[in-house]
């Protein structure tokens, strides 16, 4: 039997970044879980910058926190979370031990070749450094998560009123 208790979801604000917030939303909800969605943030304040660290890190708290709707703070609890580090992933990995996390969700770049190997991947060192199990998510990708609207059509529906369905 699989139990979450707690599900992180770690965001860039990317599109598979988004994905991945479908994704906790629903197995938090499924699970009965409390949804965690976490930022982290390039360590501006050892370097020179064009605009003040603690601004950066203000406004990317209101990007976060924006991400968040009344549903997920009521019913799963949901926090958001800004993190100030020089390396995502194990700030990701060291917030998921302290905060017992369950489920880390995530989206993955797929990044190949050249470009992996110069960039790196956030999604793969996570996988290897995480206390508990990685859910990586592409976009766009085959997709299981379905907006509620059509969720909650789709329980209406019966093997009689479909024809396609015997």
């Amino acid at each position: 039997m699989i139990v979450l208790k707690k599900v992180l979801v770690a965001t860039d604000f990317s599109p598979p970044s988004d994905a991945a917030l479908a994704y906790g939303r629903a197995l938090a909800r499924t699970f009965g879980a409390s949804l965690h969605v976490l930022h982290v943030v390039e360590n501006y304040f050892l370097r020179p910058s064009a605009s003040a660290p603690y601004m950066v890190q203000e406004a990317k708290t209101r990007m976060l926190d924006d991400q968040l709707t009344d549903e997920d703070r009521h019913q799963l609890g949901a926090r958001a979370v800004v993190e100030i580090s020089d390396e995502p992933a194990d700030a990701i990995a060291s917030f998921a031990k302290a905060q017992k996390i369950d489920l880390i969700v995530m989206g993955t770049h797929s990044r190949r070749g050249l470009e992996r190997l110069l960039v790196g991947s956030v999604a793969e060192h996570v996988i290897r450094t995480a206390p508990c199990p990685v859910l990586t998510v592409r976009h766009p990708e085959h997709e299981f998560v379905v907006p509620d609207s059509t969720e909650r059509a789709g329980h209406h529906d019966s093997a009689e009123n479909d024809p396609g369905r015997h």
